[in-house]
């Protein structure tokens, strides 16, 4: 890759690392709000907790459209559009947050609708400036930006409603998601690819968009099943990535007697260790040449500690403490992965809705995981829930694919030394072979 090619993905990832960092704080630090929405608004615990789901549920609704609008018209409209409609959404809520919880609670899911923009489009963005050899360190940088954003959230979030109100807060958010749409609308450039008419940047191919453009790779035939297969295996290792930043302060404080700022302390050391992780799985996947292979191995691991730490909540011991603070980090560290693989084999025209559907099925078990594990753990305890952790991360290895796939997105340009220099030949298709191509790993 020339140069001037390099330094434009670099200033492409670090636009939609900071669209990624202010979505994550806006829609997924709200939970850091919980005191101060029983105080200032007057409503119960349960109240609270579900304005806190609003955004959620709002981001379910708008994954799978706004990933069409980035494979359409391109990410840097979909992009710009959404975090503008979340700021719109933000702004509105710190206006009315003295008022009532129903319109508060509708704007917050307008956020999560326009926020949810960040999820489809921003990993496409990253995906297309970078060769196949520097995608999985790329996307662990743009995944790296969601524990940070939590970071953001539980550091300005609280101070500032203590402070001032929610009010405040959501004008905090609402400023964040402003100031990255802004930036993105100046400087972001959707990343070059055929089939696009119409989009700055971007060639018609000879003989027509509607020649070159392939079908939908939900359709192919036996391999359609390998997208379907990347989805639940993405949301089965939710169940124990949120049973873990569900419920480790309170395992450490309740079952272990640590106090709350001992706890607090250690789990923001190892939740910022696991952005570390998802840097490290995206340079191996670059490194061994496959997206599925190193997530084979971490999900292996992740089961592996979860089962210890099972066993550690039935019988105390310090291993089973060290490996709930392990699980931490590696219950993160496949999401740059699946979504790197995902958007690879669907290509540059349908990225943006198979990462939609990606998102989707994950934020559903994002939705349904702390209230079921929560259940449990009172009826039963820490174990059975650890336990059924630990068996979701054994089903993700059972049903992930035995190879990447024949993947469909080439580099930037496809340029000969591009792909010639990529160790990830199976994301590598040159220019004029297609999918499947004589470079595409099967």
């Amino acid at each position: 890759m020339d140069t001037p090619r390099m330094t434009r993905s670099w200033a492409m990832l670090a636009l939609g690392t900071c669209g990624q960092t202010a979505s994550t704080t806006a829609l997924y630090g709200l939970a850091y709000l919980i005191p101060a929405f029983q105080r200032d608004l007057g409503v119960s615990l349960a109240g609270a907790g579900l304005l806190v789901s609003c955004p959620i549920a709002g981001i379910l609704l708008g994954l799978v459209g706004w990933g069409a609008v980035a494979d359409r018209y391109g990410e840097r409209l979909a992009l710009t559009a959404g975090l503008f409609t979340a700021a719109a959404a933000m702004a509105a809520a710190a206006a009315v947050a003295a008022g009532g919880t129903t319109l508060l609670g509708l704007l917050l899911v307008a956020a999560g609708a326009g926020g949810s923009s960040v999820n489809s489009a921003s990993g496409r963005l990253v995906i297309g400036w970078f060769p196949p050899g520097r995608r999985g360190m790329a996307m662990g940088v743009r995944q790296a930006s969601q524990p940070v954003g939590t970071a953001v959230a539980a550091a300005a979030l609280p101070p500032l409603a203590g402070g001032a109100g929610v009010g405040a807060a959501f004008g905090l958010c609402a400023v964040l998601c402003g100031l990255t749409g802004a930036a993105i609308a100046v400087f972001a450039v959707d990343p070059p690819r055929p089939g696009a008419p119409g989009i700055p940047g971007r060639e018609e191919p000879p003989g027509g968009a509607a020649a070159a453009r392939p079908p939908s790779p939900y359709r192919l035939g036996a391999g359609g099943g390998h997208l379907w297969r990347l989805h639940a295996v993405a949301a089965a290792l939710c169940v124990p990535q949120f049973v873990v930043t569900g419920f480790a302060l309170l395992f450490l404080t309740q079952e272990r007697g640590w106090s709350a700022a001992a706890a607090g302390t250690a789990l923001a050391a190892v939740n910022l260790a696991g952005a570390g992780v998802r840097l490290l799985a995206g340079w191996w996947s670059d490194t061994v040449g496959s997206r599925v292979r190193p997530m084979r191995w971490l999900a292996v691991a992740t089961a592996a500690d979860l089962a210890l730490l099972t066993a550690g909540a039935v019988w105390p011991s310090a291993a089973g403490t060290a490996a709930l603070l392990a699980a931490s980090a590696l219950t993160v560290s496949t999401n740059g992965l699946h979504n790197t693989a995902v958007a690879e084999y669907a290509g540059p025209d349908w990225a943006g809705r198979a990462l939609g559907v990606h998102g989707t099925g994950q934020h559903v078990a994002i939705v349904l995981v702390p209230p079921l594990a929560g259940a449990l753990i009172t009826g039963f305890g820490f174990a059975p829930a650890f336990a059924l952790a630990a068996s979701a991360a054994v089903l993700a290895v059972a049903v992930l694919p035995r190879a990447d796939g024949a993947a469909r997105w080439a580099g930037p340009g496809a340029a000969a030394s591009d792909t010639a220099s990529a160790p990830l030949t199976c994301g590598a298709s040159p220019a004029g072979t297609g999918a499947g191509g004589p470079t595409a790993r099967r």
